[in-house]
């Protein structure tokens, strides 16, 4: 089973206010009220902050950078928007989806890696999921960060 075709920037010709109107509609239709589920649990947004009448976890999922007012478009995140919803409903019984828990501060987070190519994190919360981001790993520190991350949880949670 693949994953659903990307989301072309070039596809828009260059029109970046409708690329990221269409990629807006999908958060809303696929993610945001299209009624994801995992391990039984919805999957919420998180709506604040708002920028541009768009939701917190519209920007986490096709802005890159850590502090939020200086976050700016990464085309790679944009392009597999619907890549989150599937990543999610699959993981439990796709092969190429590697599933771990790890915690940062008090938060527990589920990570959902695709091909060591594309994660998805949720956040733990009572009663339901929160999606916190999603990206693509590309950098070579990282995706050892993640495997030694992953590689750990499962010698200690055989």
């Amino acid at each position: 089973m693949n994953p659903p075709d990307l989301l072309p920037f070039a596809a828009f010709g260059g029109d970046w206010p409708a690329y990221e109107a269409e990629l807006h509609r999908i958060f809303v239709a696929e993610i945001a009220n299209g009624g994801v589920q995992y391990e039984g649990l919805r999957v919420g947004c998180r709506r604040h902050p708002e920028a541009a009448r768009r939701w917190a976890s519209f920007w986490h999922l096709v802005q890159e950078g850590s502090v939020e007012d200086d976050r700016l478009p990464d085309l790679r995140r944009c392009e597999r928007i619907r890549w989150v919803r599937w990543v999610i409903e699959n993981a439990v019984a796709h092969a190429e989806i590697d599933v771990w828990q790890n915690t940062r501060g008090t938060q527990v987070n589920t990570l959902l890696w695709f091909r060591e190519e594309y994660l998805v994190v949720l956040g733990q919360r009572q009663g339901y999921w929160l999606l916190r981001t999603a990206y693509c790993t590309e950098k070579s520190g990282r995706i050892a960060q993640l495997r030694k991350e992953r590689d750990a949880f499962r010698r200690a949670n055989p």
